[in-house]
């Protein structure tokens, strides 16, 4: 139980670093913004965002706390699926209109304490790969602070960037790319 606690003040911590701010903050429009420079190639940058740190987590050796993927270590679940939740282009801020999906997970988790979430983040096939990794991981990332601001603990939720690298559509217009800005959900049943 004690790796628990501290895997979920270390996934707390770092999802405060990573996005830069709470979900509060996003909803509120402050969120990571991209924009395209002179060379064609997206940028980021952070605006009018408060981060703010637990003294507690910063005492946490974060070199001392090994992340077991639940994809080593639970059983995939073959008896639910959600739908994944779409994002605008360049955003990570959830849409009013997806937030019915990201319950519908929490109500999950809340109904089965055994089973924990991968929340994967991916982007459409404007931007450079590495631009792209961040997108899709600042992604996920809200995701999980939007689940945890409904009661489910961080150390049940885990994230991944796949970046342009598993597009659901193969196409290259704004409806394909429309489809592959996503976060999906993969859930796991506790061994």
């Amino acid at each position: 139980m004690k790796f628990n606690a501290i895997l979920a003040i270390v996934l707390g911590l770092s999802v405060s670093v990573l996005t830069g701010c709470k979900y509060d903050d996003m909803k509120n429009g402050a969120h990571a913004r991209g924009s395209r420079g002179a060379d064609g190639d997206e940028t980021s940058r952070i605006s009018d965002i408060d981060s703010e740190t637990d003294s507690e987590a910063q005492e946490v050796d974060l070199a001392a706390v090994q992340e077991e993927r639940f994809e080593d270590t639970c059983d995939r679940c073959t008896d639910v699926s959600f739908e994944a939740v779409h994002f605008g282009f360049d955003s990570t801020q959830l849409p009013q209109d997806e937030l019915d999906k990201c319950d519908a997970v929490a109500n999950h988790l809340r109904d089965n304490e055994n089973r924990v979430l991968v929340v994967a983040g991916h982007c459409d096939e404007r931007g450079s790969n590495e631009y792209n990794l961040s997108l899709g991981g600042n992604r996920a990332n809200i995701v999980l602070q939007y689940l945890t601001s409904k009661g489910i603990a961080a150390g049940r939720i885990q994230t991944r960037s796949h970046g342009e690298e598993q597009p659901v559509d193969e196409g290259h217009n704004e409806a394909a790319w429309a489809k592959n800005r996503r976060a999906e959900f993969e859930v796991y049943q506790q061994r």
